[in-house]
């Protein structure tokens, strides 16, 4: 029980490597803040939660939404006494070409992956950044992308996102170190979720067509090392490790979880 009355809170947390993260903290004891678009999985995940013994409350909603981080940290301290472990996950793609891709699409992939976690960094600095020296350690992890690192084609929105997100995550910790607040990102490559799943299921999201084409895919999956997509519970494994205090030396770092699909 190594986040034994700690409180988290998982954005996107409703299915998929979310899901997957906000069930591993619980089971190692932390109270766990579900956020999710979809009230329902929201619901589900705390059900599940609940019914193993651990501790868990539903936040559903927009994370760009005005207020919304204001509001959930709230909830976590009002609800379970404090916000220890913040994980910025909510997010979704819209791929196009540059040449192709509007403002409003440009837009969108910066305020869910990047706006949204600077504003929900911002409003837990009151609960998260206690006196210097402390020996209680509060964490941060941001998902980023392998994206974010080396690009791709068709997600110059996504990727310009998920890079700022790293610096985001590199600045706080300078910031917020002394204060025993470590920040630090996941570059996640090929995992197996929604976003990922082959386009031709036919899934949406807010109207834009989530995952990758199945000839796409297989040629990632084939470029991987390990030969295949990664799982969300061997991502959630990454955040937990980050979370833990296992990792109260570790700041500002980005952890690759690709299979060596970049190193």
């Amino acid at each position: 029980m190594m986040l034994q009355n700690q409180t988290a809170i998982v954005t996107g947390s409703g299915r998929g490597v979310g899901r997957a993260v906000a069930k591993l903290l619980a089971e190692q004891g932390a109270n766990v803040i579900i956020s999710d678009l979809d009230q329902e999985h929201a619901n589900s995940v705390v059900t599940e939660i609940i019914e193993k013994g651990g501790h868990a409350v539903s936040f559903p909603g927009d994370v760009t939404s005005d207020h919304f981080a204001e509001n959930i940290i709230e909830t976590a301290v009002t609800t379970f006494g404090g916000l220890d472990i913040l994980v910025n996950n909510a997010g979704y793609t819209w791929d196009g070409l540059i040449h192709k891709m509007s403002d409003k699409q440009f837009q969108a992939m910066l305020d869910i992956h990047l706006i949204a976690p600077f504003k929900l960094i911002r409003a837990a600095a009151p609960h998260m950044r206690k006196e210097v020296g402390s020996e209680i350690y509060r964490k941060i992890v941001n998902v980023s992308s392998v994206a974010g690192v080396m690009g791709n084609i068709g997600q110059a929105n996504y990727a310009a996102a998920k890079a700022g997100l790293i610096g985001l995550t590199k600045t706080v910790a300078k910031e917020w170190g002394a204060y025993n607040v470590n920040c630090n990102a996941v570059a996640f490559g090929l995992i197996d979720t929604r976003l990922t799943q082959s386009k031709e299921k036919g899934e949406s999201f807010n109207g834009v067509s989530l995952g990758i084409p199945e000839k796409v895919r297989k040629m990632f999956e084939h470029s991987i090392p390990q030969q295949r997509a990664g799982t969300p519970e061997e991502a959630a494994s990454a955040i937990l490790y980050l979370a833990s205090p296992l990792a109260n030396y570790v700041n500002g770092q980005v952890l690759h979880i690709n299979g060596g699909m970049y190193t």
